[in-house]
């Protein structure tokens, strides 16, 4: 949005917040499109979206004209339209021109109307893009009417990793024009490390509110925001939340400054602990835009949820409707007078007002189908549909959905007469002293009888006296059950549930649970009575086993599920279903919440609780007290100041409002419950006794309240009992947790063999199932080293499986052998549930990527023996080599053979001890920037690299027989590792100036001052593995690595004369000096072999055939540029013009060719055409990447053996189309692609290639497609190369044939 002139300032101002578009570019910043508006918009959402659509297609669809841009505007906006859209042209254009897969999406304008916008924004939030805003360029056109060009909208164009830009708007000369014409809602979103980092002492904080007439400045609350921000740096509890951004209006020519004197933030210490907070940032997301939410409830669980809202820094507004006090002009939250009776008007005051949420608080607007109404309306809403909120509005239906369930509840009958309700009564054959309201009574339509007699009179209390107005229609008599009542609440996104930590309300009025049923009094969390295995218990038989049958039933429960439990001797039964948030429970739960609750609730909108579950305070107890008007509940008086807010807050209490009116300034009773005083502390003791306290300070005439909530808790911690296993430090339940949690990790391992199952006391792998004749089998073991340490430092764990499963593989893969199961051991002090499953996790994956099985594993808690958040890893591979294939072939390895080495992704896991004791030395902490590694990268980022898993790229290149050694470089280096798969007879010449050495060996040598000999004793300086060849065989071997990883020819093996040294590396200290500017040498090596065998090698002609946008082809594109690729391709050839692959190819240089196959009477004549251009080019080998034409069986048969295809599954399963959902349907676990020779019959052809692909729990078909697709992206070009060069062939069986090198 700058002027050129203003763009050099900010370019010379190191404070400046916002950057100017050159700036941004010059920081690499994600572009995500430019666009004018009309037909021009059209053009751009759709490229942004992967949709190609010409611009005539788009001009026709709107009506409008594309002209050329004649104003003076920056070079990314290009074209404009004219005049003649109106707002609806532009959405249906786009709507038919992406054939449906465009829609729009509401958005607020000034002054106050709708109109639609496309939302192609969409697709970039997906990929972690940060759209911010619109702007909208319209002032005063009334709706319907055409829009004038240059006040259509503006869309967002650019999204970096430290700013975010909108495009310029058109015909504008002037600054202030520019911000005349600003939205009133566009902010910016400014992360942490740029507030922080620009922090000066020049400017009172008070400029950020004060001199604006922009009122958006105080309603953000910016000061507050800094303020926060900057309090938490100062602070040490390096768990307590962090806010990740925040959020200012968007002022393009403003500088934001903050006085650090003002903010009492010590210089000296604002550094440290922010290079902390970047390593920590694993939960940063970013989001569309600064949301406003709508609270829908007036009590004390709706302040609560206003409360806990407004600290997403994703939200700009809370508003509540219709609110209290304590939500009234309160920071971001503010009170709204619209009707939440009406849905239809609460739908369009949502629309006027861009509110991108709503969450409903009481049960009776979730009965009355809001959540419908509004969903329906296009306006998004969190809480169960009004058909699964029947598991509250109806307790009849309730009783009889946990009967159809298999749910434990109390016995029960329900009626409609109450003569017939009072004879159950008297001869029912238990206790039936529970009298219900079937409908919504405000929790208040319960009657606990102490005999028969008053259980019948509640009958008629409800029934014929109207106790509970229509909502005792129908009653139900149920068990008297005994036991202590807890309160266990969960999200549920339909499909998964996420518990949260179980609480205890207190209905009676008064202490010792005397005096009438009321509402709650009280509540506190978590209740100790509820252990972890009861908990789980709940989940299974109680939570789940509701989802699950709201969701048989068709009616998906999304939202908020709430089970009032009696813990029985028989285990817990349901004694109530909620459908939201219980009140006071939500006051003492919410404070626990470590998790941002608006990612919470859009994570539950969206299915994505089984990936994403919310985190919660641990050793922390809340425990909140109501304060009741006089006379509660019964009749009370309404009217009463209230004091004592200041005192409450001072002593670090939250008060959230109930039955309060704001009236001339004063806080007034207008309710029962009034209120609740709710204290957090490490203890229910202390936060107790902080309540009880805060309780005294808060004060009205008549207060009616308890001093003993949590006293059932206090007993039960009090009690004398026996040591448990747990209290000495081992937690049984954590680590079933951890078994739960992986079982679907190990599960989608499974492979020919073994099915990968956890839980019995061994694995089993049958050898025959995977195809072995004469096997022998071939182990390891090995571990992380302290790598692991650098890790825990960091708090990443995820890299460490493919570390630990790849130390392993590349050991066995020593012999000759084939991975088939791995089996790992974690071993820590305290069992963290959550980082274990992290690690093991990665280790499923790995082994996934490696070809082996995750078979089972051990997991160790030992207190005591490590420290907190200290944790150690094990691993133990088994493989499989047939006895003829077994390595070294030590008796075939001469002098002169030759030894490729395989590039490492760094330090992989050795040598961490050294490289630690560097980093001490040179004062570097792993937050820091690395000096090393990529640009952006931290020291931790760029150590915890994971170690290269080689099994996949050379376990085919070592069953050909060309390879007569392998040596895993791994604890001992180039010198130590080598020598191990050789003759005694012979040494290793090495030359370093003929590979790549990474930057970070480099700054370790120099930095750690280390010899030579240190060097290459301690680290794999680039090599991750070595192979040893004979010279006919290297080049062709060389070819076949460098076609997926980095590879070259090393040195050379040699006689070993007496006393000389098994490995001598020359050129080492210039290397390691010259460090990444260094180009390996490929002349040839003094023996007379090389890189090159001095003439140009020949290279196999290929053609690709495509139908569409040949992303498989981009792949082999690439592929064929590569030096050491034995294919060349010579033409592609398209059944349809105008398509994107064929704008690839021409990109490329490639020849194309087009043949319509609509122009053709037959397919054998369409095939011939496509044979005749076949043959112009001398084409040798064909692809089919994305061609949609099915091939005669004549044109098959003439390419037998040079066809290749490529299928999304593993072949054999899931054959023809569809495949992805074939997979998902039948509940695989593992997928993934597939390259094969063609043959008539579909999808049936010899297979060259695999690479598998896990399913995930949450993949939908869309997003195991991508996954897929990367897949395919590189299987495709590894099998090309390997039938271009001759290392795989079709036989004449129409099997797989490897070339196998000549014995020596």
């Amino acid at each position: 949005m700058e002027t050129a002139r203003h763009g050099e300032e900010e370019k010379r101002g190191s404070s400046a917040m916002l950057w100017s578009v050159e700036e941004a570019v010059e920081r690499q910043t994600l572009q995500i499109g430019a666009s004018a508006c009309g037909a021009t918009a059209v053009v751009d959402v759709l490229q942004a979206l992967g949709f190609t659509v010409a611009p005539e297609t788009a001009d026709c669809c709107v009506q409008t004209r594309l002209r050329k841009n004649e104003a003076p505007l920056p070079d990314y906006l290009l074209s404009r339209s004219e005049a003649g859209a109106t707002h609806q042209q532009l959405l249906d254009g786009a709507e038919r021109a992406s054939r449906g897969r465009v829609l729009g999406r509401f958005f607020a304008f000034h002054p106050p109307r709708q109109v639609k916008l496309v939302p192609w924004l969409c697709h970039w939030i997906r990929r972690g893009a940060v759209p911010v805003a619109t702007m909208n360029m319209q002032l005063s056109v009334p709706k319907g009417e055409e829009v004038p060009d240059a006040w259509h909208h503006q869309l967002i164009f650019g999204v970096g990793p430290n700013a975010i830009f909108m495009t310029n708007p058109l015909d504008v000369e002037s600054e202030g024009a520019v911000l005349q014409r600003l939205c009133s809602e566009s902010v910016l979103l400014i992360r942490r490390e740029d507030v922080l980092q620009r922090l000066t002492a020049d400017t009172p904080l008070s400029v950020l509110t004060q001199g604006h007439s922009d009122p958006r400045w105080s309603t953000l609350d910016v000061e507050g925001q800094v303020r926060q921000m900057c309090c938490e740096e100062d602070c040490d509890d390096e768990e307590q939340p962090r806010m990740t951004h925040i959020v200012i209006p968007a002022v393009y020519n403003y500088q934001l400054r903050v006085d650090i004197a003002y903010l009492q933030v010590k210089p000296h210490s604002l550094f440290p602990r922010n290079n902390r907070s970047r390593t920590r940032q694993v939960s940063y997301r970013q989001v569309a835009m600064a949301e406003r939410v709508l609270v829908i409830g007036s009590g004390g669980r709706e302040h609560a949820l206003a409360w806990k809202l407004a600290q997403s820094p994703h939200i700009q507004q809370v508003l509540v409707a219709p609110g209290n006090a304590g939500t009234a002009d309160c920071g971001k939250i503010s009170n709204s007078e619209v009707s939440v009776s009406n849905h239809s008007i609460l739908a369009q005051y949502c629309k006027d007002h861009n509110v991108g949420l709503v969450v409903v608080g009481p049960e009776v607007p979730l009965a009355a189908g809001m959540v419908d109404d509004l969903t329906a309306a296009g306006v998004p809403c969190f809480g169960p549909s009004a058909r699964a909120a029947q598991l509250e509005a109806s307790k009849s239906f309730s009783k009889s959905f946990m009967d159809r369930h298999g749910i434990p509840t109390a016995r029960w009958q329900s009626f409609t007469d109450p003569q017939e309700a009072c004879c159950f009564i008297q001869g029912a054959d238990f206790p039936a002293l529970v009298v219900k309201a079937s409908g919504l009574a405000a929790g208040k339509g319960v009657i606990v009888a102490r005999d028969k007699e008053e259980a019948c009179q509640a009958v008629q209390d409800i029934m014929k006296d109207k106790a509970f107005g229509s909502a005792g229609e129908t009653v139900v008599v149920e068990e008297l059950l005994e036991g202590e009542e807890v309160s266990c609440l969960c999200f549920s996104d339909g499909s998964t549930v996420a518990p949260m930590p179980p609480a205890q309300d207190h209905k009676r009025l008064l202490d010792g649970d005397q005096g009438p049923n009321t509402g709650g009094m009280g509540a506190y969390c978590p209740t100790p009575q509820v252990s972890e295995e009861i908990l789980q218990q709940i989940k299974e038989t109680v939570l789940q086993k509701t989802v699950d049958g709201m969701r048989e039933e068709g009616a998906p429960y999304v939202g908020v599920l709430y089970a009032g439990l009696m813990m029985t001797k028989e285990g817990p039964k349901v004694l109530e279903f909620n459908c939201r948030f219980g009140d006071p429970e939500c006051q003492v739960l919410l404070p626990l919440l470590k998790s941002d609750l608006y990612e919470v609730l859009q994570d539950t909108l969206q299915g994505k609780l089984a990936s994403s579950s919310p985190s919660w305070l641990d050793k922390t107890t809340a425990v909140t007290v109501v304060m009741a008007s006089g006379g509660y509940p019964g009749d009370y008086k309404k009217g009463v100041e209230i004091t004592g807010f200041s005192q409450a807050r001072e002593q670090g209490l939250l008060v959230f409002h109930a039955g309060t009116v704001l009236k001339e300034g004063k806080v007034l009773t207008s309710g029962g419950r009034v209120l609740t005083v709710t204290a957090v502390r490490p203890s229910l003791e202390t936060a107790l006794h902080t309540a009880n306290e805060g309780v005294a300070a808060v004060d009205f005439p008549g207060a009616v309240y308890r001093r003993d909530i949590g006293h059932r808790a206090i007993a039960f911690l009090t009690r004398s009992r026996g040591l448990t296993y747990k209290e000495s430090g081992v937690d049984i339940v954590a680590g079933n947790r951890l078994v739960d949690a992986i079982k679907a990790f190990a599960k989608a391992t499974s492979r020919s063999g073994c099915s990968a199952e956890l839980g019995g006391f061994a694995g089993v792998f049958d050898l025959k199932a995977a195809g072995f004749k004469d096997p022998i089998l071939v182990s390891g073991t090995d571990g992380v080293g302290t790598k692991l340490k650098i890790a825990q430092a960091c708090d990443s764990h995820g890299s460490l499986g493919q570390d630990l499963v790849a130390m392993c593989v590349n050991d066995v893969l020593a012999q000759g052998a084939e991975p088939l199961f791995f089996l790992d051991c974690f071993s820590c002090g305290k069992l963290d549930v959550g980082v274990a499953s992290t690690v093991i996790g990665g280790i499923a994956e790995a082994c996934s990527k490696a070809g082996c099985a995750l078979l089972g594993g051990e997991t160790a808690e030992m207190p005591g023996v490590y420290g907190p958040g200290e944790y150690d890893l094990a691993g133990f591979c088994v493989g499989a080599v047939e006895r003829d294939r077994l390595l070294p072939r030590l008796e075939d390895i001469v002098e002169g053979d030759l030894l490729i080495g395989v590039a490492s992704s760094g330090v992989h896991s050795n040598g961490f001890s050294l490289v630690r004791k560097v980093l001490e030395r040179a004062g570097l902490q792993y937050s820091y920037p690395a000096p090393f590694g990529k640009p952006g990268q931290t020291v931790g980022e760029v150590l915890l690299t994971p170690t290269k898993i080689y099994s996949r790229l050379l376990l085919p290149i070592l069953r050909s027989g060309a390879v007569k050694a392998y040596a895993h470089i791994t604890g001992g280096g180039l010198l130590e590792n080598i020598p191990r798969v050789l003759p005694p007879n012979l040494s290793v010449d090495l030359d370093a100036s003929r590979w790549s050495i990474p930057a970070v060996f480099s700054w370790l040598h120099q930095e750690g001052a280390l010899s030579e000999g240190e060097m290459g004793r301690t680290f794999n300086c680039g090599l991750g593995a070595v192979l040893v060849v004979g010279q006919q065989e290297a080049q062709r071997v060389l070819r076949q690595v460098q076609a997926q990883e980095e590879a070259w020819i090393v040195g050379s093996l040699s006689h070993k004369q007496p006393g000389a040294e098994l490995v001598v590396i020359r050129n080492l200290q210039y290397s390691l000096q010259m460090g990444p500017k260094h180009s390996p040498d490929t002349s040839a090596l003094k023996n007379g072999a090389g890189d090159g065998d001095g003439a140009p090698r020949r290279k196999t002609k290929v053609a690709v055939l495509i139908s569409g946008t040949g992303t498989n082809l981009q792949a082999l594109i690439e592929q064929a540029k590569k030096p050491s690729s034995t294919a060349e391709i010579v033409v592609v050839i398209s059944n349809r013009p105008g398509v994107l692959g064929l704008k690839r190819a021409s990109l490329a240089g490639i020849q194309t060719r087009v043949v319509d196959h609509k122009l053709y009477g037959s397919r054998s004549e369409f095939d011939s055409t496509i044979g005749r251009v076949l043959e112009e080019f001398s084409v040798e080998i064909v692809c089919l990447a994305g061609f949609m034409r099915i091939l005669t069986g004549a044109f098959v048969r003439k390419w037998n053996g040079k066809l290749l295809n490529i299928h999304p599954s593993l072949l054999p399963a899931f054959k023809g189309v569809h495949a992805q959902r074939q997979a998902l349907q039948a509940g695989a676990r593992l997928t993934g692609c597939t390259v094969h020779f063609v043959v008539e019959e579909v999808d049936a052809g010899a297979i060259i290639a695999q690479e598998a692909v896990p399913v995930l729990v949450d993949d939908t078909e869309d997003s195991l497609s991508e996954r897929i697709k990367e897949a395919e992206h590189r299987a495709f070009p590894a099998a090309l190369e390997l039938v271009a060069s001759g290392a795989v062939r079709l036989g004449d069986d129409g099997r797989i044939v490897w070339k196998v090198a000549a014995q020596e």
